[in-house]
């Protein structure tokens, strides 16, 4: 029998690569949306000019897109 390898390997420049994305955070959460101020919070942000490092995959690029006008993206790694 011939061996099948269990997973697929991830294609390349996929969101899903092993990396990691800088964010900080330039805009207040004051007079925002709840659901906004609780985005800000699972990013690890909760005032302006913090800057957090997360892993840079889907869940994160979405959570960072639902909030992009209150913060930027310093690097990308």
């Amino acid at each position: 029998m011939a061996k099948t390898p269990n997973k697929a390997a991830p294609a390349a420049g996929s969101i899903n690569s092993a990396g990691s994305i800088t964010v900080e955070q330039t805009g207040s959460h004051i007079r925002r949306p709840d659901h906004q101020q609780r985005t800000l919070i699972g990013l690890g942000l909760n005032k302006i000019g913090r800057r957090k490092t997360l892993p840079d995959n889907a869940a994160v690029r979405g959570a960072i897109a639902k909030v992009a006008h209150l913060v930027r993206i310093v690097d990308e790694a």
